[in-house]
């Protein structure tokens, strides 16, 4: 009964929409496949108000809940749903005066790395447009792929994507934009589809630092109808040790800022100007003052398979709730089905409906839930995961807010104010054609090492910023990423900020 028809929301295409990316050079989004559903001409780009995202154009990720626009989540399961409602985020980006001007195309559910799972085709890397044509087909990264080349494209001021273990960082690297996942619990999740609860945020990304800063102030409220959200007290700790140390930060002075580079990022699948680019980067952080030290994180190597298992378990707990009955997708069992078990009745529209990668997933959490497989995996995972936070909290000087009582001083004299290392372990990876079938990085258990970089940063609830950082030796972009302790959002904003400064020639 909330399904809403397709045709009553217009999807955009390159003859409806287009935008100017430069004064030579129009990108229609026929040729990025960014933008699944439109808000329409007449009224996406109209100034909403006088809030602080007054003019500002915004795409929303498309499994974040709009009533106004579909929410397929990139799934044929979902293909005709329109939410009774909006997220919180959603509400905030418009009271705060912002136009939503359509729906971004992602992974399905959020689940991948290359933005090719998704029901509406993959997303095609606009910076391998030459004249609005694909010169070289590259992804543009994912979950968030979409949300990224809409920005990249120009099709908007900054868009909404979500981050479960590296979904906004990769495709801002891969694009040459800016994304931030925020601390976890920062940012409400209510109204956003579940993927997996406990890593799951909401991002940002924009052309620079200060839009994404601007978005970010403007939705990162306290909203009590998320039970994950951060309370009122806590957020307010973190300000206080954040702000000690922020507040001396400038564009010229770094002076006192510890940076760590971390030893266990630097696996053998890293490309060399990869590691260049970051080298630059610490050089250029170097001679405004900061001081760069090494830091182990010796429980990293560990990490992807522990983020692999914790959120395919509960993703398969998640998901189990589309089943053709209350919503979504129904296909009707073949006359002579055996219909003695519900879950045989189920099974026909999960098969329909989910694609094989949310197939993949959903049979691997749920072999890590069994009996079978619970302690040895799931359980496992788990021990994993706090022994990253635990590497996290002895290298940052600032204690984790989460963690701490506000009456007492638990500052230490060492430690460093941030992390930096590569956002990816190499430039945007090529996508597959008709021709010759999926690449190596996206037809093989390749295309799962592409976010080894960013998980742990999700495992732990840090945030964490890639900003660019120049070009690998095949010209297309880097990204470098800076993470903080959580809370330290506008610490990893501010040193972000700093590296925009030197990549654009700053003093």
């Amino acid at each position: 009964m909330f399904a809403r028809s397709r045709s009553q929301c217009p999807r955009l295409s390159g003859s409806l929409h287009f935008v100017r990316r430069s004064a030579s050079t129009q990108i229609s989004n026929a040729a990025v496949n960014a933008i699944v559903s439109s808000a329409g001409s007449e009224g996406a780009f109209a100034t909403r108000g006088s809030g602080p995202l007054a003019g500002v154009t915004v795409a929303v990720k498309d499994n974040i809940c709009t009533k106004s626009l579909p929410t397929t989540c990139s799934s044929r399961i979902l293909e005709n749903f329109t939410s009774p409602f909006d997220a919180t985020v959603v509400s905030l980006l418009s009271t705060g005066g912002a136009a939503i001007v359509g729906k971004a195309n992602c992974d399905e559910f959020g689940m991948g790395s290359l933005n090719v799972h998704s029901v509406h085709g993959p997303v095609v890397n606009p910076v391998g447009l030459q004249d609005g044509v694909p010169v070289e087909r590259r992804s543009a990264g994912g979950s968030s792929g979409g949300s990224a080349a809409a920005v990249a494209a120009g099709f908007c001021d900054a868009a909404l994507g979500t981050d479960t273990g590296g979904s906004v960082r990769l495709p801002a690297s891969y694009c040459g934009v800016v994304g931030l996942k925020p601390s976890y619990g920062i940012i409400s999740r209510w109204g956003v589809v579940s993927f997996a609860d406990s890593l799951d945020c909401v991002g940002v990304l924009a052309k620079d630092v200060s839009t994404v800063r601007r978005v970010h102030n403007a939705i990162a409220k306290y909203d009590e109808r998320d039970p994950t959200a951060a309370p009122p007290h806590v957020r307010a700790l973190a300000s206080q040790l954040c702000m000690q140390r922020a507040a001396e930060i400038t564009a010229t002075d770094l002076k006192g800022l510890r940076i760590g580079v971390p030893r266990d990022y630097f696996p053998k699948e890293l490309q060399p100007s990869v590691i260049e680019s970051l080298q630059k980067t610490l050089d250029q952080l170097r001679a405004r003052g900061a001081t760069v030290v090494p830091v182990t994180l010796p429980s990293t190597p560990y990490a992807l398979s522990a983020y692999y298992v914790i959120s395919s378990a509960e993703a398969s707990s998640n998901l189990a709730r589309y089943d053709g009955v209350e919503y979504g997708l129904r296909v009707e069992p073949p006359p002579g089905a055996n219909l003695n078990k519900t879950a045989n009745v189920y099974a026909h529209s999960r098969t329909r409906g989910f694609g094989e990668e949310v197939k993949r997933r959903i049979l691997l959490g749920t072999y890590a839930l069994s009996a079978d497989a619970f302690e040895n995996y799931f359980l496992q995972a788990q021990r994993v995961r706090n022994l990253i936070k635990a590497d996290f909290n002895r290298v940052f000087w600032a204690p984790n807010a989460l963690k701490v009582d506000a009456s007492t001083n638990a500052t230490r004299t060492e430690g460093v104010d941030v992390i930096i290392h590569p956002s990816a372990i190499r430039t945007a990876p090529p996508l597959p054609d008709a021709q010759h079938g999926a690449s190596a990085e996206t037809g093989s258990l390749d295309a799962y090492v592409q976010d080894v970089m960013t998980v742990p940063a999700s495992l732990a609830g840090l945030p964490a910023l890639s900003v660019p950082a120049g070009s690998g030796s095949d010209a297309w972009p880097i990204g470098v990423s800076v993470v903080g302790q959580w809370g330290f959002d506008e610490m990893v904003l501010k040193v972000g900020e700093v590296i925009e400064s030197c990549q654009a020639g700053g003093p």
